[in-house]
């Protein structure tokens, strides 16, 4: 969930102590807030009631990818084996 989320545009509230998934957080995508009821409530309510929360993990840069993979995998073989001059340009996570 973690890696599928963002590219959903969906924040994602991890209930963990840690996490295996830490450029996740270093994005803005995931929020890691532990176990603790008082802490799983008032993360839940803060991303369901402040609009400039929820955009500002919705609107992160995926750390996974932007979803043109292909794109760049047909153009760098294209260009490979002649076909364009053009080259892909590669993907950069802001994190």
């Amino acid at each position: 969930m973690q890696e599928e989320a963002p590219s959903l545009g969906k924040p994602v509230l991890v209930l963990r102590e840690k996490t295996e998934r830490p450029e996740a957080i270093a994005a803005g995508t995931v929020k890691l807030i532990g176990i603790q009821e008082e802490d799983v409530f008032n993360e839940t309510e803060k991303l369901l009631t402040d609009r400039s929360a929820y955009d500002g993990m919705r609107k992160s840069v995926n750390p996974y990818g932007d979803g043109q993979a292909s794109v760049r995998t047909i153009n760098a073989l294209l260009h490979y084996f002649g076909y364009t001059d053009l080259k892909s340009e590669e993907f950069k996570a802001a994190c």
